[in-house]
């Protein structure tokens, strides 16, 4: 009897930053990489890649210089920051769902319009392949309404849409699988406090498989110390600043955004490497936002424990979380002392892009089944 072959797709994932594009090609049923890249300064003077569109053309002729054929592309899966409330799951890109996704762009202005701009390329150059968005805030539909709301006149969150949503969901939902599996229990069994440690950060409490709470808000400013984004802070300050400092609020967005977290106290850097070095040769700033740092993260993790009840394991991803061992010490440590059953502390290098395939490729078989 002859042995039925396996097809092969080839699943393109496309991530599109305000300036860049990060792309991997993935052949299934195997997930093995053939290609992968990033292409950076885009729109920027000096460089020659003047938009998203002429980013893609890039993309796919680097493609042909590996030695794939375009037409053997079966989907294409593009990361999609801010899905709101409508889009929980991935989604087949059609009219409607990319005229969705520009109604969100006021939610996320600095990271859906460039989602979309990556979407039109591809549509335009790849045509015909299906095309799928993957959001970032879908993992935290989960999350219950006490958890999500804020205590604002709830007429806000009627009229716009004002609570909390999440982001980093397809990285806190990747590590939460791959560390089930090393617990050797079943998902729906497992709870877990899960830290994307980066430039971005947030910390998610996951129960069963779904997230029931996070530390990102209503965009990604709120939660821990960041990069360049203060996280929490008390909300009056944006009003002091704005009388005392005589400041417009496209100023006071760029100072939470990109002039606070490490490197708005530290002075020195966003790079917490460089953060250690500093430390080391005596610079007080330095140390005290490392201090920062870690603190927001115990309080985080110390709250989420009580909010699960139970913690099996506390897991560690991203730049900042897989390369530095400080920070999990000082969070095992604590941990040991006051979360039941003794938490084990994994590092999990997350892979965001295998994530968006795996949804991708699921959404094209349930095409071919119908």
């Amino acid at each position: 009897m002859k042995r039925r072959q396996t097809r092969t797709d080839l699943v393109l994932t496309i991530n599109c930053g305000s300036s860049s594009i990060k792309y991997k090609l993935f052949s299934f049923p195997e997930e093995k990489v053939i290609s992968k890249g990033i292409v950076e300064h885009i729109g920027e003077k000096g460089h020659n890649i003047s938009d998203h569109h002429a980013g893609m053309e890039y993309v796919l002729d680097r493609l042909i210089d590996d030695g794939i054929d375009l037409s053997d592309i079966t989907a294409v899966g593009h990361r999609v920051v801010h899905g709101g409330e409508e889009f929980i799951e991935p989604t087949v890109i059609s009219p409607r769902v990319v005229k969705k996704i520009r109604s969100l762009f006021s939610l996320a202005p600095l990271h859906n319009p460039a989602n979309l701009e990556g979407i039109i390329a591809c549509q335009n150059i790849l045509k015909g392949k299906l095309q799928v968005a993957v959001f970032d805030t879908a993992f935290h539909s989960t999350i219950p309404d006490y958890a999500f709301t804020y205590a604002l006149p709830y007429e806000y969150y009627k009229k716009y849409g004002i609570r909390r949503y999440g982001f980093h969901g397809t990285s806190h939902r990747y590590v939460s699988i791959i560390a089930s599996k090393r617990l050797k229990k079943s998902v729906s069994k497992t709870n877990l406090i899960t830290c994307h440690l980066g430039n971005g950060c947030s910390i998610t409490a996951v129960k069963g498989g779904c997230s029931v709470d996070t530390s990102m808000g209503f965009t990604p400013l709120e939660g821990l110390v960041m990069g360049t984004r203060c996280g929490d802070i008390d909300p009056a300050l944006v009003l002091f600043l704005q009388e005392k400092e005589g400041l417009a609020s496209e100023e006071i967005d760029r100072i939470l955004n990109k002039k606070s977290g490490l490197i708005g106290i530290s002075q020195v850097s966003n790079d917490f490497r460089e953060l250690i070095q500093a430390r080391a040769r005596g610079n007080k700033l330095a140390r005290l936002a490392i201090e920062v740092f870690k603190y927001r993260i115990l309080k985080y993790v110390g709250a989420y424990a009580m909010v699960l009840g139970r913690v099996d394991a506390i897991v560690f991803t991203g730049g900042i979380g897989e390369n530095v061992k400080e920070i999990r010490d000082y969070v095992g440590k604590q941990a040991k002392k006051v979360i039941s059953g003794q938490p084990k502390i994994m590092v999990i290098p997350t892979d965001e892009e295998l994530m968006i395939a795996r949804h991708t490729i699921k959404l094209v078989k349930s095409r071919r089944g119908r």
